[in-house]
Order: structure tokens, then sequence, then C-alpha cells
């Protein structure tokens, strides 16, 4: 995993928060991925006056990931509007770890982390495996 493009993540997450619908907080963001097939996805958040159905930048990441063939994220960013990283909420850690190979590399304020550092003692698909057995 040492061949991920940073610099072209950054770049896909601050083009994805430009296009970000946040007419209510006016915070922006953007969010990018490599995908296990190379390629990158990204999404932006999308506010909505009922503040409850807003979509975050991940969900529009996921989105984007199914809807251009799928595969499992294997290093991601998100930034706000000034390009600056940030740090994914709690939920949208859920969510990606759902999506995430062993080991996803996250760019966080705090630097390179895994999937697993950010979100200790996961919750996930696996857990629902064992319980059907």
């Amino acid at each position: 995993m040492t061949d991920i493009d940073w610099d072209a993540l950054h770049a896909a997450a601050r083009e994805a928060a430009g296009r970000a619908y946040a007419p209510y907080s006016r915070y922006r963001v953007g969010a990018a991925a490599l995908v296990t097939d190379g390629r990158i996805v990204a999404g932006c958040n999308v506010e909505n006056a009922s503040y409850g159905v807003t979509l975050c930048a991940e969900c529009g990441l996921v989105s984007h990931l199914h809807m251009s063939g799928g595969g499992h994220l294997v290093a991601f960013v998100c930034v706000n509007g000034e390009g600056d990283t940030i740090m994914p909420c709690g939920r949208c850690r859920q969510l990606l770890f759902e999506h995430a190979i062993t080991g996803m590399l996250l760019d966080t304020v705090s630097g390179i982390r895994t999937i697993d550092e950010v979100l200790p003692d996961a919750f996930g698909p696996r857990d629902l495996e064992a319980a059907a057995r």
C-alpha cells in the first residue's frame, strides 16, 4: 500500500467539496478514496432543510463506489471547503469500515492511520456472518 497517491486523493476530495450542497451550515465536505481496482471514488455532503436527512460526503462516496463497479476501499481522505484534512465522524467511520479492506489507510488530522486505529473493535459483516452460523 505504499503506492498510494495521496495528492491525487486530496485533489479529488477538494474537487468534491467544491460541489457540496451546504446552504445551511455552509460547511462543505469532500471525501475521496482509492478502490482495490485502482479507481478513485469521491463524494460530497448534501444538506437538507430537514437536517436529519442530510447526506454526508462518505455516503456519497460509498454510493459512487457501488455505482461505478464495487470493490473495497484501500485509502481514504476527507477535507473541508478550505481543503484542510478533517476526521470522519463515528457514524462515517462505521460506514467506511463496512466497505474497506482490512487495514484501510486514512489520512487524518494526526497522520496516516488504519481503519482499525480510528474505529477499534468495530462491529461489521464478519460479526453477522459468525452469528448466522
